[in-house]
């Protein structure tokens, strides 16, 4: 199976699709819970699920088996974020219960634990291997000492932000070569660092971000944000029905794209960053 397309969402199915045909190829069912998020290893031996309060392990190639071959019990709230190092022999996991998790695949319970003093909405694993991002409460963990290592602080001046001076962040991600970090709201704003910045990790200052803008338009949700694989772009995706691409370095949109007719919650690029799929509530997903 050269391309791996996979969907899931509150029908308790994860579907496997034919990208060039749009013909469901295999589904699976996940049993007691809604699939939240999913992540297949970079080997593509693998599929991870996320829902509630569980993560689902499940074999790619091997479409007799329609069962988990591992299932991580640890969480106690919905899991919304999950990843793999990229051995793939851990996976990271944030959930609504406030903490991050790390998995070694070899047992069914977790490694690690993070107290993220907040429900987790999105996680990130930074491409050294040894750093995860968690936002809503905008952390970066040290993997090795399972210490929180830095604060990532939003512009204090963001209409969303909290008396706290928090802001709640919606999603987070890292560039593959590790020079742009973003974290955006669910107000549509988008915060930018450059995360190798020797001064601040050396001051043990908060980061600031080098860029704000507003990726959708005022009174839209903002559901999901990606950096694609070859840093060039980020795509946000909104409660106004559209998914959108910005470039990297100006940080200008270059193209909106408005077919779903509902909240689109979910985009992911192709790992050589020609394609995107885009996941919407009204049942389908766009290949662009």
């Amino acid at each position: 199976m050269s391309v791996i397309l996979a969907t899931a969402g509150q029908d308790d199915k994860i579907r496997f699709w034919e990208a060039p045909s749009g013909i469901c190829s295999r589904v699976l069912r996940y049993a007691d819970s809604q699939v939240n998020c999913l992540e297949i290893t970079t080997d593509k031996q693998y599929l991870a699920a996320g829902g509630n309060p569980h993560i689902r392990l499940f074999e790619i190639n091997n479409s007799s088996n329609q069962n988990p071959i591992l299932s991580l019990e640890g969480h106690t709230g919905n899991v919304t974020s999950l990843g793999f190092q990229r051995n793939g022999r851990y996976l990271y996991s944030g959930s609504e219960d406030g903490t991050v998790k790390l998995w070694d695949l070899r047992s069914p319970t977790y490694s690690r634990s993070f107290d993220s003093k907040g429900p987790v909405n999105s996680v990130a694993l930074h491409p050294n291997q040894a750093e995860i991002i968690s936002g809503d409460q905008n952390k970066i963990w040290d993997l090795g000492t399972a210490k929180c290592i830095n604060d990532i602080v939003p512009d204090s001046h963001s209409s969303s932000t909290s008396s706290q001076g928090r802001v709640a962040i919606q999603s987070v991600d890292v560039s593959d070569d590790a020079r742009t970090l973003i974290a955006a709201n669910n107000h549509a704003e988008v915060f930018a660092w450059n995360p190798s910045d020797a001064t601040m990790k050396q001051n043990g200052e908060p980061f600031r971000p080098i860029a704000k803008f507003r990726a959708h338009p005022l009174g839209a949700y903002l559901l999901h944000a990606k950096i694609s694989p070859d840093c060039r772009y980020l795509v946000t995706t909104s409660s106004d029905k559209t998914a959108r691409l910005f470039d990297t370095t100006t940080w200008q949109l270059t193209q909106t794209l408005s077919q779903h007719k509902k909240w689109v919650w979910d985009a992911v690029f192709s790992a050589d960053s020609s394609y995107l799929v885009t996941a919407s509530s009204d049942r389908s997903s766009l290949l662009w």
